[in-house]
């Protein structure tokens, strides 16, 4: 299949999210996970794929409105296990380096697997891209991915925080970085 030294998975996920705080009984929950193969030997991006999670959560509308996904969309969705085990086994990703903008998804799926007793399904070399870029420029402060796109002279493709679409975009940045 992939030779996994050469790729690096480059991950993006959309969780559940509400406009002020999280109601009663609701918390954060991965609802997308985005997913973008960069090839570290010729810096394409290839196989941009998202798989769809349903949570136990609702959909708030703000979620809907910042994700356009809904709650029928993430209804049709496959669990959290199953998204796992679909990393693992298509993507490597356990054999893989993987990539990630900042440190929320790493942290978001550290604690989901661990509450929900689901095998963590990463390797442990984490790459954190929106640190990468800060400390490659000499920036004060970390920024936003579409903030370096723009500081890149790159046209944020797709929808924004649509996971499938920002880690294409991160990827992009990704391997510039490399």
């Amino acid at each position: 299949m992939f030779n996994p030294s050469n790729k690096v998975l480059v991950i993006d996920i959309e969780a559940t999210c509400w406009k002020r705080k999280i109601p009663k009984g609701q918390q954060n929950e991965i609802i997308e996970i985005g997913i973008c193969i960069l090839n570290t030997s010729t810096y394409e991006r290839n196989m941009n794929d998202s798989l769809i999670v349903k949570p136990l959560s609702e959909v708030s509308k703000f979620c809907t409105q910042l994700t356009t996904l809904t709650q029928a969309d993430v209804d049709k969705g496959i669990s959290l296990k199953e998204a796992c085990e679909i990393l693992q086994t298509r993507y490597l990703s356990k054999e893989r380096s993987w990539a990630s903008y900042g440190a929320y998804d790493k942290k978001q799926f550290e604690m989901e697997c661990q509450n929900k007793g689901i095998d963590y399904p990463f390797s442990q070399e984490h790459i954190n891209v929106k640190q990468l870029f800060a400390n490659t420029f000499n920036l004060r402060r970390q920024i936003g991915m579409a903030s370096v796109l723009k500081r890149l002279d790159f046209p944020l493709e797709g929808t924004h925080h649509r996971g499938i679409d920002d880690a294409w975009n991160i990827a992009k940045i990704l391997a510039v970085l490399l």
